[in-house]
Formats: C-alpha cells, structure tokens, sequence
C-alpha cells in the first residue's frame, strides 16, 4: 500500500526498526529513536543493494518518490528551466549528462532504460557561433608580429606563440604540464583526461617550439604547470588570458581568437596542398564522422604530421618576416589590417630609425633599420 504524508509523520517509532514501503523499492526506515529515513532497495548482480535518500521530512514522499520515478517529462521540465534563461548549449549539455548516467545505471542493473533518448529533438539548437581565426597570411604576419611585441607577462606572450605553432585547443594548452613533454624526442603527448575525445594526442614539437618551451621553463616559476596562474602555482592561467590578451594588442573577438588558431593551420594548411588532409585532422585532434573514413584514419600519420608541424613552423617565421620592409603609400602594396605600416627615412647623415606604427593603433614603436 502507498504511503502518505500522514502515515510518514504519525507512524510512532517502536523497539524494532519499522520499514514502511512505498512500492518500486521506496521504504521510510523509522528507526527506535525517531529519525525517519528514506532507503530505495535495488539488485545489483544479484545482490540486494540500498541506496540513502536522506531524512524525512527534510526529503518529502514526493521527493522520494520523484528520485525512485525520474521520467523523460521530470527531466524535460528541469532541462526547460535552462533553456528559459537562454542557456541553450548548457541545456543541451546537461541532457548529454544524464543520459551518461543513466546508461551507467542500467549497465549496473540500476535502471531499466534510458529516459532522455525521448528528448532528442526537443531542446531549442543552441546557435553556433564560428570562433574569429585570422586565415589571410599576411594579416597573420602581422598578428605573430603583435604576439612578439607584446608586452603583458612573458608567460601569456609564449602561450600566444604556442598556440600558432600547435595549435591545439586552448584548454588543452593551458593546463599543461612539463611532464607531458618529452624533448629528446621532440613530442608532448597530452592526456586523455584533457582531449574532448577522451585519448591521448601527439604533438610533433618544431625546434622553434622547442626554444619557446626552453626558454618559459627558466621563468614558469619552477613548479609543474607551463603556465601557473598569477594567485597560485598549483592553478594554470585562466580560460580568459590569452583571449584578453589579444584584445589588448587591438584584437577584437570578431577577429581573432585563442581558439581560432586551430582554424587558422587547417586552413592554411589545406589550401597549401602539402599535406594529406587526414595528417592534418589527425593534428587537429578531430573525429570523423564516416565510419569508413574513420577507420582508415586510424593510422597516425606520424611521419607525415612531424614534417608538416616544422614545415608550419617555418612558415609562421617567413609570413612574420615577410612584411616588415613593406612600404605602404598609394600606388604601393596596402597593408592588411593590424600590419605594420613603415615609413623609411634616409638622409646624408646615415641610416635613421625607421618609424613603425599601427594603422588601427595609436602605438608606435622605434626600430633601427635592418632590424
């Protein structure tokens, strides 16, 4: 028989432990001194199992009740008061979440199927936005220029150099460790824990990378993080530093992007034809979605990737040093936007300063000729 708020509250507690059921595995223990106890009895492998609920009445029966008979409408209505908000990507996630548990559930016999298969379909789409990525070289040029130039914390300017050269996800570069570096052998295996596919990822590292990565080891504070925060050694920078970092050297979010340097090699590198497109999506840490293509992208590639990551290398230092005589007047060659626009003087006296400035920046900067 069901029970009721009135039997839960006035059933007086006895010598023995009473279980009061509920149905479908519910029981309120009322133990000798009082307290009442919600317990949900399941099998696993055979086994008789209990899960604690909480206290009665800080856990009402309908609580109780909705733990042991979460449906697809229970957790619609709970996805819904996400999406009310505009929160349209969490909501969306959120139902990825729950039914990862609850496919967990029903492969331990704690559940029978699972619920949200039905709310596919039902969630507004959230709207995806592409990330900024500069893909024209010589604006590139000029981005690598405005990454050496910077001025905010070393740390910052060598991610911002990583980045370009490896482009792997932010996320993934941030909360680096030394210890995933392996310079004889000039790779860095990523861990699974910390790839969006959930495996390893091998990163051919360029000799360029190989003097960034040298030279932030001397100034990384000496602990087990590449890039420590600013508050604490034991926590990696910010998912915001290099972001905020690029809109200070005059970068918008609709120009650039930390991100957007992993759209900015597959462009490039695709359009250069160099290199096979499934080196370059196994660089990418991409899946893909044929089965067939899948299965003959199992291959590495590694050979292939380790020649394409220094040929890239190369390139961003030949695209940074390329412009850096252009001179902008009409008639001439424009620059692109963020170059760098150089006026050269020449007098009797010898070689003057060149004088650099910023086209779209009030900054200027001094700069020997030849340098």
């Amino acid at each position: 028989m069901a029970l009721s708020d009135v039997k839960c509250r006035n059933t007086r507690p006895a010598s023995k432990l009473q279980k009061l059921s509920d149905g479908g595995g519910l029981q309120l223990w009322v133990q000798p001194s009082g307290t009442r106890l919600w317990r949900l009895a399941y099998r696993f492998d055979g086994k008789q199992k209990l899960l604690s609920l909480g206290s009665y009445p800080v856990i009402s029966l309908a609580d109780a009740r909705q733990v042991r008979e979460i449906d697809t409408a229970t957790i619609l209505t709970a996805l819904r008061c996400v999406e009310v908000r505009g929160r349209y990507e969490s909501a969306s996630r959120l139902r990825s979440i729950i039914g990862t548990v609850f496919r967990f559930a029903i492969a331990t016999a704690r559940a029978e199927a699972d619920p949200t298969i039905a709310l596919r379909g039902a969630l507004i789409n959230p709207t995806v936005t592409p990330r900024a990525a500069i893909t024209d070289p010589k604006a590139l040029g000029g981005l690598l220029r405005a990454v050496d130039a910077f001025d905010g914390q070393p740390t910052t300017r060598a991610a911002l150099k990583l980045m370009a050269m490896l482009f792997p996800r932010p996320g993934e570069l941030r909360a680096a460790e030394w210890e995933e570096f392996d310079f004889e052998s000039s790779v860095w295996i990523i861990p699974e824990a910390r790839m969006k596919m959930r495996r390893p990822h091998r990163v051919p590292l360029s000799k360029q990378a190989i003097s960034v990565l040298t030279s932030l080891k001397e100034i990384s504070g000496g602990g087990s993080l590449l890039f420590p925060g600013v508050r604490s050694v034991s926590r990696p920078i910010s998912d915001n530093t290099l972001n905020a970092a690029l809109r200070r050297m005059g970068y918008s979010k609709e120009e650039a992007t930390a991100h957007g340097f992993r759209a900015t090699a597959s462009t490039l590198l695709n359009e250069c034809g160099k290199w096979h497109p499934d080196a370059i999506e196994r660089q990418l840490a991409h899946i893909e979605n044929n089965d067939v293509r899948r299965a003959y992208a199992r291959a590495e590639h590694w050979d292939e990737r380790v020649k394409m990551m220094q040929w890239w290398a190369d390139y961003l230092d030949e695209l940074k040093s390329k412009n850096a005589r252009v001179i902008s007047m009409r008639g001439h060659s424009e620059p692109a936007p963020h170059e760098i626009a150089i006026t050269h003087f020449e007098s009797n006296l010898g070689d003057q300063p060149r004088i650099e400035t910023n086209l779209q920046s009030p900054k200027m900067a001094l700069r020997p000729k030849g340098a």
